[in-house]
C-alpha cells in the first residue's frame, strides 16, 4: 500500500519550555525548540520511524522551509510539498509542569493556481492501492468545502481517505455525498457534527454509529483519558493505556493516526489496530518533536493496552442519520 500526507497548513512548532506558566507573570525559559510540524507532517514523521515509506504534500512558505526539508531527508520521506511564496506560519507550544498551551497561527493565504496544483499532484497520486491521509486546518484563501471536494476526487480514483480536520472543514466533509474512509475525531469534534452533548463511550458510539450508516468505515474517537473508541463495521471496543511521565502532548493524536495507517498497511485486525494506534499515541507523549520511540518501545506499550468491548452498532441506530 502506497502512503501519503497532505498538509495544506504547516506550522514550525517552536516549543517553550517554563517551570509554572502563570498568565500576566514574566517567565523564564527553560528550554526553546523549533520542529517541523502540523498534522500531517507529524504523521509522516511517525510513519517513517516505523519504517513506512511516506510521501509528504503540501504547501511549504519557500522562506523557512530548511526545516522540513531536513526533516524529509533525515527520515527519507518523499518530499512533494508545493513552495509558495511567503514563511510558513510558526505555532507557540508554552509547556510546564502540568500542560501544554497551544497558541496556533491561521497561516498565509494561498491563491487559486498553486491550491490546484498541489491538488493535481495529489490525485495523479492517488489510486486503488494508495491510502491518503488529509490533515489539519485549511489556511485562508481555501474553501471550506476543500477537504469534501478532495475526498470525493480521491476515493473517484480508488483511494482510501483518511481525515482529521475539526470544525467547519469536517462538518462539511461529513455532509457530502462521499464521505472519508476513517475519522478521527475527538469527544467535542464528535458532539459539533452531532449537533448534541457527547460525554461519555456510550455517547461516542451511539453518534459514531449514525456516521458509519454513512458510509464511514473506520471511526476512532479519542477521549482523552478515557482512551479511544474504535467502530468498524458495527464491532466497537475501546482500548486505554495508562499514561505516566508525559514530556509532551503535542503530536499525539497524529501519532495515532500514524498508528493506523501502520495497522492497515499490516491489514490486521480491529483489536490490533485500537493496540498499534494507542501505543503510537502514548509512546509520542513520552518524546519531544515529531518522533516515536523504537520498535521494541512500542511494541512492549501494545501489549499493556486495555482493550473492552463496546458493544454492537444497532440496526435501528445505524439507519439514523443528522
Amino acid at each position: 500500500m502506497r502512503v501519503a500526507t497532505v498538509t495544506f497548513n504547516p506550522a514550525i512548532d517552536q516549543t517553550i519550555t517554563v517551570d509554572h506558566l502563570i498568565p500576566g507573570e514574566v517567565h523564564r525559559a527553560r528550554a526553546v525548540r523549533q520542529n517541523a510540524g502540523g498534522k500531517g507532517v507529524n504523521v509522516a514523521s511517525c510513519l517513517a520511524d516505523w519504517g513506512i515509506p511516506v510521501t509528504a504534500f503540501g504547501l511549504l512558505g519557500r522562506e523557512n522551509a530548511a526545516l522540513f526539508e531536513a526533516l524529509c531527508a533525515e527520515k527519507t520521506i518523499a518530499d512533494r510539498f508545493l513552495r509558495i511564496p511567503g514563511a510558513t506560519r510558526v505555532n507557540l507550544k508554552i509547556v510546564d509542569d502540568r500542560d501544554t498551551t497551544d497558541i496556533n497561527m491561521g497561516g498565509a493565504a494561498v491563491d487559486a493556481p498553486a491550491l490546484e496544483k498541489q491538488i493535481a499532484q495529489v490525485e495523479a497520486f492517488a489510486g486503488s492501492d494508495s491510502l491518503i491521509v488529509l490533515s489539519g486546518s485549511l489556511p485562508p484563501g481555501c474553501p471550506p468545502g476543500l477537504y469534501a471536494e478532495l475526498i470525493a476526487r480521491l476515493r473517484g480514483r480508488g483511494a482510501r481517505v483518511l481525515l482529521d480536520t475539526s470544525g467547519l472543514p469536517l462538518l462539511l466533509a461529513l455532509q457530502g455525498d462521499t464521505p472519508p474512509n476513517i475519522i478521527k475525531p475527538n469527544l467535542r469534534e464528535l458532539a459539533e457534527w452531532a449537533g448534541e452533548p457527547v460525554e461519555t463511550a456510550e455517547d461516542a458510539l451511539r453518534i459514531a454509529t449514525r456516521l458509519a450508516a454513512k458510509g464511514v468505515e473506520l471511526i476512532v474517537v479519542s477521549m482523552g483519558a478515557e482512551g479511544a473508541l474504535f467502530l468498524f463495521h458495527s464491532v466497537a471496543l475501546t482500548a486505554r493505556l495508562r499514561v505516566e511521565g508525559v514530556t509532551s502532548t503535542v503530536g499525539a493524536g497524529d501519532a495515532m493516526v500514524a498508528g493506523l495507517v501502520a495497522a492497515l498497511s499490516d491489514a490486521v485486525g480491529l483489536e490490533e489496530i485500537a493496540r498499534l494506534s494507542t501505543a503510537f499515541a502514548v509512546g509520542k507523549l513520552g518524546l519531544a518533536g515529531p518522533n516515536l520511540p523504537d520498535r521494541d518501545a512500542i511494541l512492549a506499550l501494545m501489549e499493556q493496552v486495555t482493550i473492552a468491548s463496546a458493544g454492537r452498532a444497532e440496526a435501528g441506530e445505524a439507519g439514523e442519520t443528522t
